[in-house]
């Protein structure tokens, strides 16, 4: 697990820890792994998609045009529209699986400091603090849903009707369009043509609303176009601020709650 540590209460009871001061940790991030539970709001702001991966496909939001750059995050490392996806609101915390397949509590290495500096990992008591505490519960709640989430795409794969998604992006007038590799989407002829039963089946798992979520979500590519002209403003003109704030137009949405997803 590189980067990542193991939280021990017999190793870390005196260390501290940094917090997140922003999201520039997710400045070279093409997609972001997302939850059923937080699909509504992510549609208004997010072409949604999957990926394959390990045998597998998982949904994701597109934030990237594979050119190594996260258009969704500002130059200052905020993040440009209202909604965060929960995977990323927990760090420098996160759930992974260790050799014995037990999911453990990790912290960024560079978010792990002495007791000089930051907040404590641990109380008096040798417990989590609440706030590490509170964290633990809400990636806890998060890996419920992300199994629910799994077993939707499954439903997905096994009926057919994911397919790879030819994506081009037309950004600048001259210009040829961008293509973005590796993404999949439903296919909306497959899922039409499904008997009731297989269609049945696909609305007992919640697949259904992750299905058409990621179709209806294809309208959101032009947040890409507009993000990715958004920051070739900024860099044309080596500006350090925009001419807008785009909080002031997006608003900020930063509290780690699971009811927040």
């Amino acid at each position: 697990m590189p980067n990542w540590i193991a939280i021990s209460s017999s190793k870390h009871a005196t260390n501290h820890y940094l917090l997140r001061k922003d999201y520039s940790f997710a400045n070279d991030q093409q997609v972001i792994p997302i939850l059923l539970v937080e699909l509504f709001k992510l549609l208004p702001y997010y072409p949604l998609g999957f990926i394959h991966q390990d045998n597998t496909y998982q949904p994701v939001a597109l934030t990237g045009l594979g050119d190594g750059q996260n258009l969704y995050l500002n130059h200052d490392g905020k993040w440009l529209v209202p909604y965060v996806p929960a995977f990323l609101r927990s760090h420098p915390f996160r759930l992974l699986t260790n050799e014995n397949n037990q999911q453990i509590l990790c912290i960024h290495e560079d978010h792990l400091v002495d007791n000089s500096q930051g907040q404590p990992i641990f109380d008096d008591d040798g417990n989590l603090a609440k706030p590490v505490q509170d964290t633990l519960n809400f990636l806890n709640e998060c890996e419920k849903n992300r199994k629910v989430t799994q077993a939707a795409c499954s439903a997905l794969d096994q009926a057919g009707v994911i397919e790879k998604w030819p994506l081009q992006i037309k950004q600048q007038e001259g210009q040829e369009p961008t293509r973005v590799d590796g993404l999949y989407m439903i296919s909306e002829n497959a899922l039409n043509n499904l008997n009731a039963e297989i269609f049945a089946g696909l609305r007992s798992h919640g697949a259904l609303g992750l299905a058409y979520a990621q179709l209806f979500s294809m309208n959101q590519i032009n947040q890409l176009t507009e993000l990715a002209k958004y920051h070739a403003r900024l860099k044309a003109t080596q500006q350090q601020k925009a001419n807008i704030n785009p909080e002031e137009i997006f608003g900020d949405d930063d509290k780690i709650s699971f009811d927040n997803i």
